[in-house]
């Protein structure tokens, strides 16, 4: 799934998209905006992998970039982090200054969904600590390559959520892409 150019770049990591219901119906939301381009980034590149020059493009020809996934084991799905390997190494350590130097500034945005409730990502949780501590890989990240952060967009009960939820959930998406965007964050 993919438009064509646009400011804003979501990029799904997601090991299965014809298994999500709550990721599609993000990505579906999302999708629906004007001025943004949706990548799958699983469906292009089956085999695992990445065309970095391909990546790299589509990074620099983005002023916002989100990156959404269903959260797999208190971590990010392996894909991405292959991912993060091969474009934001050649961006950051291989190629500063025609690459990485280009990219910083930019927006970032994480968009993460969670199988469990809310109430389960606390101190006295079942997993011990917020959603939002989980992700702090990613915002070191965010910040070692320049990168503005954003609040994150999460969903929690991604796999149980009834369809009437799944479709608030992508409306709700959908406004925080537009305010998100709006704001120039």
């Amino acid at each position: 799934m993919s438009q064509s150019h646009a400011p804003t770049l979501v990029l799904m990591f997601h090991p299965d998209m014809s298994r999500s219901r709550a990721n599609r119906s993000l990505l579906h939301a999302a999708a629906a905006l004007d001025d943004v381009t949706v990548v799958d980034v699983r469906s292009h590149y089956p085999d695992g992998h990445i065309d970095a020059d391909v990546e790299v493009a589509r990074l620099l020809a983005a002023e916002r970039i989100v990156m959404q996934f269903p959260v797999q084991w208190y971590s990010t799905p392996p894909q991405l982090k292959a991912w993060q390997d091969v474009v934001l190494t050649r961006m950051f350590y291989m190629n500063y200054q025609t690459e990485g130097r280009l990219l910083e500034g930019r927006p970032l945005l994480v968009a993460a969904t969670a199988g469990n409730k809310a109430s389960t990502y606390t101190e006295t949780g079942a997993n011990l600590v917020p959603l939002e501590a989980l992700l702090s890989p990613l915002r070191v990240t965010a910040h070692r390559c320049g990168l503005r952060w954003a609040e994150p967009f999460l969903l929690y009960e991604a796999n149980t959520l009834p369809c009437t939820a799944l479709a608030e959930a992508g409306r709700d998406y959908a406004t925080r892409l537009r305010q998100w965007i709006a704001t120039g964050a």
